[in-house]
């Protein structure tokens, strides 16, 4: 007979409350604290709800949680900013976060020192700045709780930090934060930057209208950023004023939540 042998596998700590937490139902609190605290989640379809659920779950287990100023983390906090953000990749590869090690909460705004430019002029300026948020390329995504908290509830304003920030991550997957996040091939690649291009020349030159912030206007990246958040927040109004950038974001993004919010 040939010898047996007896393989004992050792959990880390991580990987034990990641099993426990992938493995479990989506948690009735969890559905219960997205109702109540974005608005985003009543629009969604069951079909939608029932793909996104696992996404978050894998998304809080999964990465590492940081408070900083002493902030303390509640499951709220958490929930909501993993929601979000898997809102942004429910239709794209798995690995899109893969560059998504960590998230920092913090309790309000920060404040950083410069250089930094802040407008469409192309100046850099010294600084300090306050910041909502901040993505850094292989490192953490850092959110101000009360900026996530007050635009989950309130998206008409067409402002989202977890969109915003976690849409510089998808930028950032070729290397680059250029604006322009992975496409499948030439031709999408042709369209994004024609279109892409005139909307942001026009924002420059301040006749782009209303919609989209003037601080999309600093470079591509931002643009991608801020244009991102209006295609989540305000889709109907982004479809109706601006229906070729809306129609490369539905491209990319592969969802059409201007279908979803107005019901059709």
């Amino acid at each position: 007979m040939g010898e047996r042998r007896l393989v004992v596998r050792f959990e880390s700590k991580r990987q034990r409350q990641y099993r426990q937490v992938t493995e479990r139902p989506f948690p009735a609190e969890w559905r219960r604290l997205l109702a109540m605290s974005w608005a985003g989640w009543h629009s969604l379809t069951l079909d939608e709800r029932s793909r996104l659920e696992p996404m978050i779950q894998e998304f809080v287990a999964g990465k590492r949680w940081e408070a900083a100023q002493g902030f303390q983390l509640a499951e709220e906090m958490i929930v909501l900013i993993a929601a979000q953000a898997c809102l942004l990749v429910l239709e794209l590869p798995a690995d899109y976060y893969r560059g998504v090690g960590s998230i920092i909460v913090h309790p309000t705004t920060m404040v950083i020192d410069g250089p930094r430019s802040t407008d469409n002029s192309g100046v850099l300026q010294s600084g300090p700045f306050p910041i909502q948020g901040q993505a850094q390329y292989e490192g953490p995504v850092v959110v101000a709780w009360d900026a996530v908290r007050r635009e989950a509830r309130y998206p008409e304003y067409g402002n989202n930090v977890v969109f915003h920030e976690f849409a510089h991550k998808l930028d950032m997957l070729d290397g680059t934060v250029d604006g322009m996040p992975p496409l499948p091939d030439s031709a999408s690649r042709k369209q994004w930057i024609d279109v892409c291009t005139r909307e942001y020349e026009a924002l420059k030159d301040e006749t782009s209208g209303p919609l989209i912030r003037e601080y999309g206007a600093v470079n591509p990246g931002e643009f991608f950023a801020v244009v991102s958040e209006i295609f989540f927040c305000r889709p109907v109004e982004m479809r109706a004023e601006k229906p070729e950038l809306y129609a490369v974001l539905a491209g990319f993004y592969r969802q059409n939540p201007a279908l979803r919010v107005a019901g059709e």
